[in-house]
């Protein structure tokens, strides 16, 4: 066991990675002698050489149409996008050719690229440092699209999405970053795909990814204080979504509340909460409801504590299923 930060565990994660299988790369903008600007790739360079962990220049749709390439020649990239708002530029790359390539070619050519993207808001950044574009990848077949909560998870997740022969998505909630905990690093937890219960309950399901799964516990621990035992379910993966944890805490609960920052119409919380009603009805004592951010442009930084699901809002969400 060992307490690390997620920047550490990631660190530590992608030396591992890099130690495994030489045919692993790291490649993004400012990763190499800087070490990104996150520093989650800080030293790497310097103890793998610059042919392994490559600077490149900033042009996001040049990184993965490089990394594709690469991995057709039998590389692994793992790239990295400096920021959330900074994926729109590779869109096409991702979404017509590296999620389509193992499906045009019937699955002989296999694609095994893990794209890095810090996500989300909380850390009063600047307009396109604090988006949550998950919906558009998880909506695109062929791509995987994951997400940690804290360290153990980032530590492990990283090493299983760089092992998968699938393209993976890999976003990184950036207000957890310093966040520490205990990680073991000899034996994975989970599979890269799993949800898990990471607090049980019977009142009602809060079902959270990311950065709001913190939010998700914290609300659960306030509840507790009044009596209300809420069981709290982290999704951590996107696409595929592990269903079956899902369902059989909604029929324990009969209500269920999801979580995300990313505005609510067409989010995650829609096709979750779409596939409970469909799957659990006869169990549901409330609607799915959804706790998330609005339908607008990410706010400036001083109007950001607004925008974000917060302990209070959940906690609302929680009354009005309870009332019913």
């Amino acid at each position: 066991m060992a307490t690390m930060t997620m920047i550490k565990a990631l660190n530590a994660g992608l030396r591992r990675v890099l130690e495994e299988d030489d045919k692993a790369l790291i490649m993004g903008e400012d990763v190499g002698r800087l070490g990104g600007v996150f520093r989650v790739t800080d030293s790497l360079q310097k103890d793998f050489g610059a042919e392994r962990v490559i600077d490149t220049p900033l042009a996001e749709s040049g990184i993965i149409g490089t990394a594709i390439g690469l991995a057709l020649r039998g590389y692994r990239p793992i790239c990295e996008i400096q920021f959330d708002g900074f994926v729109y530029p590779a869109f096409d790359q991702l979404v017509s050719q590296l999620a389509k390539m193992p499906n045009r070619s019937g699955g002989r050519v296999r694609l095994p690229v893990v794209v890095r993207i810090p996500y989300g808001g909380g850390i009063g950044a600047i307009e396109h440092h604090s988006e949550s574009p998950e919906a558009y990848f998880a909506h695109t077949a062929g791509l995987k699209v994951v997400t940690c909560a804290d360290p153990a998870d980032a530590y492990w997740m990283i090493r299983q999405a760089a092992a998968s022969d699938d393209p993976v998505i890999f976003f990184e909630p950036k207000r957890r970053y310093h966040a520490k905990a205990e990680v073991d690093t000899t034996e994975a937890p989970l599979g890269l795909h799993d949800a898990r219960v990471v607090r049980s309950g019977t009142a009602a399901t809060l079902i959270a990814y990311g950065p709001t799964v913190d939010v998700a516990l914290n609300a659960a621990a306030a509840a507790a204080e009044e009596g209300l035992e809420l069981e709290v379910v982290d999704l951590r993966s996107l696409s595929p979504i592990d269903w079956e944890p899902l369902e059989a805490s909604l029929r324990k609960t009969g209500r269920a509340i999801v979580v995300h920052e990313a505005p609510g119409t067409l989010g995650m919380g829609s096709e979750i909460a779409a596939r409970l009603s469909e799957r659990c009805f006869y169990s549901l004592e409330a609607p799915v409801l959804r706790v998330t951010g609005y339908d607008v442009p990410y706010p400036a930084s001083r109007l950001e504590d607004d925008y974000l699901p917060n302990l209070d809002r959940v906690l609302d969400a929680v009354d009005r299923s309870l009332e019913y």
